[in-house]
């Protein structure tokens, strides 16, 4: 008989803060059931194995870091926002690094797959972001792309301790995001101002 009380999202969120604890990558289902208090065979009752659990543990992660970029980007616009997504998004890798490496580790199963959906919520609230800014459509998912790529860049380097200048790593992630901030708001000067004028009214003379 299953242990009561023992469900798939118990079973989820054990594995999740034992991921954050002793590294995604020395997460093992017998860790899992010592947490539980369960022998080994019992969580196949709730999970399919190791890597359904590291799947179940991205789909979370990914839940829970759109939330908290979601949550600190309201009622923020501009720069703000930019900074606020970028520091929730810092926070909670530094805070779950193991959950953080799992979303990392994931790969979508089909249109079906709930990670599918965690993703884009996560990615909602940076898409969110860069539409304050004003760039084409077109730009968006290149602006998307840079944004990802070097928060995640930064995060993962502070959490293995890879920054071994005595400069202060939070004046350089500010640093960071005001470049950033300042390149956006060039790129989408730089394409307003390349825009082709709008076309006079049909039977529009020149003005006086």
């Amino acid at each position: 008989m299953p242990r009561a009380g023992l469900v798939p999202a118990v079973v989820t969120e054990a594995g999740a803060a034992l991921a954050d604890e002793v590294g995604f990558t020395r997460l093992s289902m017998g860790l899992v059931a010592e947490r539980l208090g369960v022998k080994t065979p019992s969580l196949y009752k709730h999970v399919d194995g190791q890597a359904d659990l590291a799947h179940r543990i991205a789909v979370l992660a990914s839940d829970e870091l759109g939330d908290a970029m979601g949550d600190a980007i309201q009622g923020r616009a501009g720069s703000e926002a930019l900074a606020a997504a970028a520091q929730a998004m810092r926070t909670y890798v530094k805070e779950h690094p193991g959950r953080y490496a799992a979303i990392n580790s994931a790969r979508p199963g089909g249109p079906d797959d709930p990670f599918v959906a965690a993703s884009r919520r996560a990615l909602s609230a940076l898409t969110a972001v860069l539409r304050g800014y004003g760039l084409p459509p077109e730009e968006e998912i290149h602006a998307l792309r840079m944004l990802r790529s070097v928060l995640h860049g930064f995060v993962t380097l502070e959490v293995a301790t890879g920054f071994r200048y005595d400069t202060d790593v939070d004046d350089s992630f500010a640093w960071l995001i005001d470049f950033i901030d300042h390149g956006l708001h060039a790129t989408a000067s730089a394409t307003a101002a390349d825009a082709p004028p709008p076309a006079a009214p049909h039977g529009a003379g020149p003005t006086p």
